[in-house]
């Protein structure tokens, strides 16, 4: 048996908390067995709403694509020697505040 994931833990405990208060503040209800019955019917219901929270599927394997024999390697790679910018022949002074 698979264990819950958290998304499926937070939906039924709120579900369970919430839906625990809400039968008790609407029937009003002040015996022992009504309150049993509510906590019973409201884990029942977190239990339902719990088990129905969509599970991820684990990722499918990839499948690799092959290339055609025309296209090589060499032809996507950048090449090793670029071309630079030659440097000025006199730097500039360095302008400072006074």
């Amino acid at each position: 048996m698979p264990r819950p994931t958290a998304a499926q833990l937070a939906y039924g405990s709120c579900t369970v908390i919430f839906s625990t208060l809400a039968m008790l503040l609407l029937s009003q209800t002040s015996s022992g067995l009504g309150v049993v019955v509510i906590a019973l019917s409201a884990l029942v219901l977190g239990l339902l709403v719990a088990m129905t929270v969509p599970v991820p599927k684990p990722a499918a394997p990839t499948v690799s694509v092959a290339r055609p024999a025309s296209v090589t390697l060499s032809e996507h790679r950048v090449p090793v020697q670029r071309e630079t910018v030659a440097a000025a022949s006199a730097p500039e002074p360095v302008r400072e505040r006074a």
